[in-house]
């Protein structure tokens, strides 16, 4: 008996050395510029299979890196020769106060699965809850990769997640569980927001949930010379979100100019939803994306004529949040177009005063003009100034401004994208806005302490709370480099 104890034992660590010796790669889903090679992936599936993780590579000497949903474009949630943490197994709702709209859930599940989950659970009558906001353009991400880039939706008055979030569950350095909110590990919980995955793993979190209700959407054209004005407008009306979605026709006067304004206000909850409401489905995106490529001009066209033919309709104020997100999309404009480089989007988010908005925007319009900049989709929203976590990107009321840039992977065309990004920055800078670390990490190291100057700090934070350094990330090692010389 104890001879097969040994065998099975070494057998076990045979498998775990040979997982170790064969590196997988993985990367990011939108821009696909983050391949990395990790010594192996781990699915756990409940808060003891993650302590034991942690406890085991702080045993060996090894660091973790944590990925949910792959989104983020920035390296965080990967590290070269990391054990990998893919947490969405981890994806339980585990329970929903019907009285103060509090769920608690596990921090892999994904949005879609989060609102399933709840509304499985509230078939009886009573207050009806949903999501107040989630990120736009994709659904799959996870509330722990959510809170680790602290993200927002389009509300016309609110503020990043943070603010949705009552408390989280930590899975620290050294593998104990750690709950934080605003009074308990009052520190840790303003580190994790924002934190990208630095101080450890978000196993569970208690989102505070909004009523939900029905909304009707109300489309027209306008211009971004009255824009702030007409969020404005629409905020006092009563109207809870919206956005902006600008024309990417480099060559037109509507360039950067003329956009789809949409904006959602509650309406009765015996308004009806018919059954068979206009929606945009998996082939139309790929239909316009491609268009995007090829003819800007009928792209904004067809898209602009499609949101005003749903002026009026009504939908439920957490579905109309949702998404579709075409995987790989990319790949068939690659080959439609013959293209001698593969190539992706790759998204910034640039935020500024909404005074300045329309002169950052003539700004922009004049740059990417000059440089053949090649945009494929952009839009406007607001968010309110995030007053809570350690590394604000929403220092102020800003005008939240999303670039999606056409990138070639080819080493001139990274580096026209490279540089694209910059001049956004400095463009912002210079106007008293910021930049939003999550989508890349080309900005120079000016340019980072003018938009975050606690940087450092929040660096040395990272080593006050994980001195080993047992999570990294290759985003992280960017910038430990970066600031080495405050460390």
């Amino acid at each position: 008996m104890a001879s097969s104890i040994a065998l099975l034992a070494s057998s076990s660590a045979a498998r775990r050395l040979a997982l170790e010796s064969e590196p997988i790669q993985v990367n990011d889903i939108h821009s696909q510029l983050n391949p990395t090679r990790v010594l192996q992936i781990s699915e756990p599936r409940t808060v003891e299979d993650v302590q034991s993780i942690v406890r085991s590579a702080r045993k060996d000497q090894k660091v973790i890196s944590v990925a949910g949903g792959r989104h983020a474009m920035g390296g965080q949630q990967f590290g070269t020769d990391t054990r990998l943490i893919d947490i969405r197994k981890l994806n339980r709702v585990l329970n929903l106060d019907r009285k103060t709209g509090i769920i608690e859930v596990e921090a892999g599940i994904e949005w879609p699965e989060l609102i399933d989950g709840y509304l499985a659970l509230q078939g009886g009558g009573g207050q009806s809850w949903g999501i107040a906001q989630k990120q736009t353009g994709a659904d799959r991400l996870t509330m722990a990769g959510t809170i680790a880039a602290n993200a927002h939706g389009r509300g016309l008055k609110m503020k990043p997640f943070v603010s949705d979030v009552e408390s989280l569950v930590l899975v620290d350095a050294s593998g104990d569980a750690r709950t934080c909110s605003r009074t308990e590990n009052r520190e840790l919980f303003r580190l994790v927001h924002g934190g990208y995955g630095l101080f450890g793993v978000v196993t569970s979190v208690k989102v505070r949930l909004a009523p939900r209700q029905k909304v009707v959407r109300v489309v027209e054209i306008r211009t971004v010379d009255d824009l702030i004005s007409a969020f404005e407008k629409r905020t006092a009306d009563g109207f809870e979100y919206g956005d902006f979605q600008f024309s990417i026709e480099r060559g037109s006067e509507d360039f950067l100019r003329k956009g789809v304004f949409s904006c959602y206000r509650p309406v009765p909850m015996d308004t009806p939803i018919p059954p068979k409401e206009k929606q945009l489905t998996d082939e139309n995106w790929r239909q316009l994306l491609y268009l995007a490529h090829t003819n800007e001009k009928q792209a904004f066209n067809r898209y602009a004529d499609y949101y005003l033919s749903t002026d009026g309709q009504v939908y439920w104020s957490d579905l109309h949040q949702l998404n579709i997100y075409p995987d790989n999309y990319h790949r068939e404009i690659d080959e439609r177009l013959h293209a001698p480089y593969p190539a992706t989007e790759m998204i910034t988010e640039i935020d500024v005063p909404r005074a300045e908005l329309k002169e950052f925007f003539d700004d922009v319009r004049e740059d990417f003009r000059k440089n053949g900049t090649e945009l494929i989709y952009g839009t406007v929203r607001l968010i309110e100034r995030d007053d809570e976590s350690f590394l604000p990107w929403a220092k102020q009321a800003y005008a939240c401004t999303i670039f999606n840039l056409h990138v070639v992977h080819s080493p001139e065309g990274l580096k026209r994208s490279a540089d694209a990004f910059r001049r956004l920055i400095d463009m912002a800078a210079r106007r008293g806005g910021t930049y939003y670390l999550t989508y890349h990490r080309y900005a120079t190291r000016n340019q980072v302490e003018s938009c975050y100057p606690q940087f450092a700090e929040f660096l040395r934070l990272k080593l006050k709370y994980d001195p080993e350094e047992r999570f990294q990330s290759d985003w992280y090692r960017h910038y430990r480099t970066m600031f080495a010389d405050s460390l």
